[in-house]
């Protein structure tokens, strides 16, 4: 079986096939090119440096291709990285569809399809009802398709859908604990929060921010989304039901400088905000532990605080990853 990325050990020869996620070319202080690269393959991710590039190199590379590297693991600020001698795109007979360097979520798509169907029928809310599946059906291969973000959580083909699954899930159970909540709302929040993200992200390949991401954001974007759904379907934006919907995903970042224009203000909305970093949360950790041997504490984490995370060496229940 041929090894993957992260089973390469620091100052290991590397020789295999990867996806080039990111390719950058730059001059240093001297005035020689170098190309700052980010490679993966289904295990990992992993920056890599290329130094005195040629000019064939900078003309035949470029994002979301598959290449062949020679390469030694090294480390850079405590985080792997790789000293690439040698880079060029995969020939024919070799390995050449990015897909199959991509990272999945661990369900199906279909599996995942069918979940979110059944649950937008728990939303007795005629006008959110009518709101979701519009929106979801109009973005139905995109949700189930795109990850999550660019890097950090759920970063893996089918991530969105994935995490948005997880946070439903949770969100189930916290309306068996509290009564009060309405959970028609807060399952059309969960399923919304982050469809903006098929419009921030440009797909589970090489993922980069479009200019609209860039630009605006997917909470604004999906806010967006939720205007011309209900325009379309003739429903009134000034209603209530329409206000505390737009309300709950708007602010579900939870603080202003993390970018939902307000903070939440109703309980639903709140408790989305407390699920999406808490799944958000898990799913960082899983990576961080994921690259962490037993016994050692990873890199520092930017997507936890920059703290660095922890792997207990006697394997206790919940540290070991998917």
């Amino acid at each position: 079986m041929a090894k993957e990325l992260k089973d390469y050990q620091l100052d290991e020869r590397v020789e295999t096939f990867a996806l080039l996620k990111e390719v950058d070319a730059r001059v240093t202080q001297q005035g020689k090119r170098y190309l700052a690269l980010q490679l993966a393959d289904r295990s990992m991710d992993i920056k890599g440096m290329k130094w005195d590039t040629t000019d064939a190199e900078v003309n035949e590379l470029h994002a979301g291709i598959v290449v062949y590297i020679q390469a030694v693991r090294q480390a850079y600020q405590d985080k792997p990285q790789l000293k690439v001698l040698s880079i060029r795109p995969s020939k024919i007979g070799e390995p050449q569809d990015p897909a199959d360097f991509v990272a999945a979520a661990p369900m199906r798509k279909q599996d995942m399809a069918e979940e979110v169907s059944a649950i937008i029928f728990q939303i007795t809310n005629a006008n959110w009802q009518r709101i979701v599946r519009h929106i979801l059906g109009k973005y139905r291969e995109q949700f189930l398709q795109f990850p999550a973000a660019k890097s950090n959580h759920h970063a893996f083909a089918g991530g969105l859908a994935f995490h948005t699954l997880s946070i439903v899930h949770l969100a189930q159970a916290v309306v068996k604990q509290y009564d009060n909540l309405d959970a028609s709302l807060l399952y059309a929040g969960a399923l919304l929060h982050d469809i903006g993200k098929v419009i921030e992200l440009s797909g589970p390949v090489a993922t980069q921010y479009t200019t609209a991401g860039n630009l605006i954001g997917h909470i604004v974007l999906v806010d967006e989304e939720i205007v011309l759904a209900a325009t379309e379907l003739q429903i009134d934006l000034k209603s209530e039901d329409m206000i505390i919907l737009r309300h709950t995903v708007l602010a579900h970042h939870g603080l202003l400088e993390y970018g939902s224009p307000v903070r939440p203000m109703i309980k639903e909305a709140n408790v989305l905000h407390q699920l999406d970093e808490l799944d958000a949360g898990m799913q960082s950790f899983d990576n961080a532990l994921a690259e962490t041997n037993p016994g050692e504490f990873s890199p520092r984490q930017w997507a936890l605080d920059n703290r660095s995370i922890y792997r207990p060496a006697g394997g206790h229940p919940g540290n070991e990853t998917r």
